[in-house]
């Protein structure tokens, strides 16, 4: 059979006058149980096998007979390739042996992801240059008017006025944060291409349990740019004089706007007409975006600093933007006890206290029911089998049990990460106009939140105390997704808001 993407053909030849048997487990599978590739007959038989290329694979060769792993071996196949195993009595030492060799060579995986990377490389350099060059023109047309006194200039030009229109233009300052759109529009580019697949390249997908990949920094980005927007947007109107209750009416329809068109949207089917009640999932994205949002605006309307307090001099000025909220903290710092003590400490029938594996064929396969432990649990008890059926751990664990990854323990979390979205709002609105301010204190909360997250994963990827996962939304998770938002909206706040050097195009537009 033609092999497909991200596959390789593996051939087994069996010199030895014994059956063996051929077994593989992925190197990014968690202590992962062996699963059998094939079984060769003794006697010059030979036998294939299409194998994964997304990870390193660890196989071994055993005998039957001898009870015994004859060889075994950690290697990165390419993608395309065909290789092919001699397993024989080895003239050296009168053992059996594994010998390696490439039938035909792998295809270049990553060549269409570098030509497209040119290709952006490119048009982002366009972006930049051509305004830069159309500037310089309309300057130099703007001079030659104003300068020259001939006869030939006297009459009214046009393409200086446009010109001169043109500069007062990008003179006038941005009402909007053009940094924060950028971000928007940044992160619904990345959405849009890992959606449809991200060219089938793994990293452009979700990681199977633990780890990250582009496609898991996504939601997060979302998530804190709710929160930076929810601060920013409550703010001005309650400085124009909206009402608690008129804020609430709106922030409650909103709510329900995002809730029934992540239920009813996500849940549709043409066999089962508006709704498939066969296959109705209750959690979702946008049911977790609605949510986080409604609770992230609450907090903002009723816990909210309604007038910055003159500068004078108090011991708190350097932490003010968070001292002057203290009740806002204390919710928080209580939602993330409350999802400590349930995933860490809550007992789960048949499965360890705080465990945080994707249960199937991992941990030894000591725990195949587990996957997601208290999370899941919760999710499965509350949900029954409305939830989400395919999970990122299912094809490489070999789960049965289905996994929300939308499920109630991951949006307290989420509520956590829109926070530090509004803790970066509130920077901006506190140190308005003292930039270096602004940029200090979003990389002071990077750092912060980058050594936390390093401190809880021991900066791996399976052994921390608490593991980098996105299904989860573990708290590791949140603390390094929230360094990333902190320092690339610090970037984009000093490119475009603060320095001018870019426009945010073509991002601003979508954003």
């Amino acid at each position: 059979p033609a092999l497909k993407m991200d596959q390789a053909l593996l051939t087994f030849h069996n010199q030895l006058t014994e059956e063996v048997q051929v077994f593989y487990t992925s190197d990014y599978c968690y202590k992962c149980v062996y699963q059998r590739l094939l079984t060769l007959k003794p006697n010059r038989n030979n036998a294939s096998a299409m194998i994964s290329t997304k990870f390193t694979l660890t196989m071994r060769v055993e005998s039957q007979t001898r009870n015994a792993t004859l060889c075994r071996w950690s290697q990165t196949y390419g993608e395309g390739g065909h290789y092919s195993v001699w397993i024989q009595m080895s003239e050296a030492t009168s053992n059996p042996s594994c010998t390696h060799t490439v039938d035909k060579r792998p295809n270049n995986a990553y060549l269409p992801l570098l030509v497209a990377a040119l290709l952006l490389a490119i048009i982002a350099l366009l972006f930049v240059v051509a305004p830069y060059i159309y500037r310089r023109r309309c300057t130099s047309k703007f001079i030659k008017t104003i300068c020259c006194q001939g006869p030939q200039y006297a009459v009214d030009d046009d393409g200086g006025h446009a010109c001169e229109a043109e500069h007062n233009t990008n003179k006038a300052k941005p009402t909007r944060l053009r940094s924060l759109d950028t971000f928007r529009g940044f992160s619904l580019t990345v959405m849009v291409f890992v959606n449809y697949g991200g060219g089938g390249y793994w990293f452009f997908q979700h990681a199977p349990w633990n780890g990250l990949t582009v496609a898991d920094l996504v939601m997060p980005w979302f998530v804190f740019i709710i929160g930076t927007s929810v601060v920013l947007a409550l703010r001005s109107m309650q400085s124009r004089g909206v009402s608690c209750l008129q804020l609430l009416r709106k922030i409650t329809w909103r709510t329900v706007v995002l809730l029934m068109l992540g239920f009813c949207f996500l849940n549709y089917s043409p066999r089962d007409g508006p709704l498939s009640w066969s296959w109705l999932r209750i959690p979702g994205v946008l049911q977790r975006l609605g949510f986080t949002y409604f609770v992230l605006s609450l907090l903002q309307t009723f816990w909210c600093q309604k007038e910055i307090p003159l500068r004078a001099y108090h011991w708190w000025n350097p932490v003010q933007d968070v001292v002057l909220y203290w009740p806002q903290w204390l919710i928080i710092i209580l939602l993330e006890t409350l999802w400590l003590c349930i995933t860490l400490l809550m007992p789960v029938p048949n499965c360890p206290t705080g465990y945080l594996g994707a249960g199937g064929i991992g941990d030894n396969g000591l725990y195949p029911n587990c996957t997601g432990g208290a999370a899941g649990y919760i999710d499965k008890w509350m949900f029954g089998d409305n939830m989400y059926r395919y999970p990122t751990c299912k094809e490489m664990y070999h789960t049965t049990q289905p996994f929300d990854p939308e499920g109630v323990l991951g949006t307290i979390n989420s509520i956590v990460m829109g926070f530090m979205g509004m803790q970066a709002g509130k920077i901006i609105i506190f140190y308005k106009g003292m930039n270096v301010h602004i940029l200090c204190r979003f990389l002071v909360w990077a750092v912060i939140l980058g050594i936390s997250a390093g401190i809880l994963s021991k900066c791996t990827r399976d052994g921390g105390f608490i593991p980098v996962n996105k299904n989860l939304w573990s708290l590791s998770y949140v603390m390094c997704m929230g360094c990333f938002s902190f320092l690339l909206l610090g970037g984009m706040y000093f490119i475009t808001d603060m320095k001018g050097w870019w426009d945010g195009q073509p991002f601003i537009y979508p954003g």
